[in-house]
């Protein structure tokens, strides 16, 4: 029953491993710059971050499609 997903990029990859590799790459400022979200200019953490993601679609969205494009340019 378990079909492998060879055209979906973030198969297999956690909020948490987004979230963190880009905090890694861009820092929050460059974060928050990119995606202009309060949870990450304001007191920015990974734990209030993911919470705001996991209860927000639209820009848990915006994580991923940028997590996508760096993973793209690398």
């Amino acid at each position: 029953m378990t079909e492998k997903q060879i055209n979906n990029p973030l198969h297999g990859i956690k909020l948490e491993t987004m979230v963190t590799e880009l905090v890694d790459e861009l820092g929050w400022e460059g974060f928050a710059q990119r995606i202009n979200l309060n949870c990450f200019k304001n007191n920015p953490s990974i734990k209030s971050s993911l919470k705001f993601l996991r209860r927000t679609p639209w820009a848990r969205n915006k994580v991923e499609q940028l997590y996508i494009s760096l993973l793209i340019e690398k």
